[in-house]
Formats: structure tokens, sequence, C-alpha cells
């Protein structure tokens, strides 16, 4: 019986016979590359970069000093009446946002802060903002000066440094009682202690390493400080008698100096301010 050898089959090639997958000795090979396996050395469009950690960031608004005469009924209402002075603030900026609209504030980027010089009589108002204002509509006889605005931009860096002062609203949430309503809130307790007006701030100090965001979900400045040095001071509530009844802020003053460790979430704090009661002038934090 002879042995008849098998027929070669398109899969199988016959010896000698080169692969149609392995190109000849000294052939090119023709197959195109695969997409998705890059040559040696050379960066997979499929594999991002590791984001790099922003050095610097920018700052840029308006501030506006309104140096008012305490005596004049204008400025003595928004000295009593913490919703008058939200409304004498509000009032260089009409025509910016939609009448009635509930975050108009937060939209223009407006921030404040005042102080009182009652020996001399004077109510020194700081505005900030990220459009410009229009003050003609203050009464002329309640100006101790002339309005004085001015463009900041400043660019701070990891290290950088700055003196800062700032009036902030010191509040803890007291849980809501046993048995109560589910999604019943909290109440905000102020801080009547200097101690403890410290350490609602120093939560808020962002060291080296540490993310914008606390483990509790609290938002941080971008910046450490020395908290030995900082200077506090608790400041007289402000209040608002009809038709916000029941409106009362608790004040504190905070001096010191501030070293950026995070510049793109320190620009955000100087920028949005922190705490509660931005409307009615807290939570701006001034820095030369």
């Amino acid at each position: 019986m002879t042995n008849t050898p098998p027929t070669p089959s398109a899969s199988t090639p016959s010896p000698g016979t080169p692969s149609p997958s392995t190109p000849s000795p000294g052939t090119p090979n023709l197959r195109a590359p695969n997409p998705r396996t890059p040559s040696p050395g050379t960066p997979s469009p499929f594999t991002p970069n590791p984001p790099t950690p922003e050095t610097s960031a920018r700052f840029v608004t308006t501030h506006t000093l309104l140096s008012l005469d305490a005596r004049h009924p204008f400025a003595a209402k928004s000295l009593i009446d913490a919703q008058d002075m939200h409304r004498t603030v509000m009032s260089g900026f009409k025509g910016w946002v939609d009448d009635g609209s509930r975050d108009a504030r937060s939209q223009m980027g407006i921030l404040s802060t005042w102080t009182i010089d009652l020996r001399r009589a004077q109510l020194s108002l700081v505005v900030q903002s990220g459009v410009p204002g229009d003050w003609s509509g203050i009464p002329r006889a309640a100006l101790a000066e002339e309005p004085r605005s001015l463009t900041v931009d400043r660019t701070f860096r990891v290290g950088d440094t700055a003196d800062f002062r700032t009036v902030v609203n010191p509040v803890r949430s007291r849980p809501p009682a046993p048995g109560s309503p589910e999604k019943t809130r909290g109440t905000r307790v102020p801080h009547t202690r200097p101690e403890h007006v410290k350490t609602w701030f120093t939560r808020r100090l962002q060291p080296t390493g540490e993310p914008p965001v606390a483990p509790d979900g609290l938002t941080r400045i971008g910046a450490d400080a020395d908290t030995d040095r900082l200077a506090l001071r608790l400041l007289p509530k402000v209040s608002s008698p009809a038709p916000h009844k029941g409106l009362r802020i608790a004040r504190a003053e905070i001096k010191g100096t501030l070293t950026v460790t995070d510049p793109r979430t320190f620009v955000s704090a100087l920028t949005r301010g922190i705490g509660h009661a931005r409307a009615y002038s807290c939570g701006l934090i001034l820095i030369r």
C-alpha cells in the first residue's frame, strides 16, 4: 500500500514555505502597526500623563474703599442694621445680574468688611468684587472721602507669605435633638471664646502636603500659619431688627501671616471668602 503524502492546507504552510505572519529574513514587515502598541520609547496616547501640581495661581479682583460719615443717616442706618449694610454694598452693582437672583452676590464675587472709628465718626467699608461698582447712588453728604477703587492683580506661588486680616462668623453646627423629624438641620451656634475661634480657623489651614478638602469635608484655604502668632479679637454682634428679626451674627477679627501651600486653593479662598455670613461683611481675607 502506497502512502500518499498529505495535501498542504491553506492554514498549514509547506515545509520551507515562509509563514504569511513571519517575514523572510531581510524582507521588510509590511503589516500595519497596532495603534495601541506604541514603539519603544514613544509615549502611549492611551496612558494619561500624571497631573502636574500647580505651583502658582493668579488673583485678580477689584477693591473699593468707601469712607462714610458715621453721623449721616445713610451710614448710621448701615451701622445699626446688618441687612441695610448688605443693601449698601449691593447698591453699587445694579444691572450686572437679573433682579431677584438668589446668588447675585456670589455671581459678582462680592465680599466686604468694615471698621468704625468712633472718635473720628468714620465708617470705612472695603468692597471686593469681580465686576466694577458704581457708587454714584450714595448721598454725597454721607461720603467723608471720594470712593477709591484699585485693581488687584497678584500671582501667588508655593512658599509666598502674606500678612492678612479677616472678620469671620465663627460658628459650629449643633446636631438636632434626638427624635427630630428626618432631614432636620442642625443649629448654628457661635463660638464665644478666643481659643475656640482659633480652633475654628486652624481647622481651615492647609499644611504642606494636605489636600484642599479635609477628611470631614471642610474646605481649607490653601495656606498655613503659625497659630501661636495669630491675633484674635471678638467683635460686637451685628443684627437686623426688621424684617429679619432674629438675625444675629457673631464676629471675630483674626490677624496674622499666611504661608501659601496650595496657590489655586488659596486664590479660591481669597475670591470666595471663608465661613458663613459672607453676605453680611464676614469672610473676606484681606492681604498685603
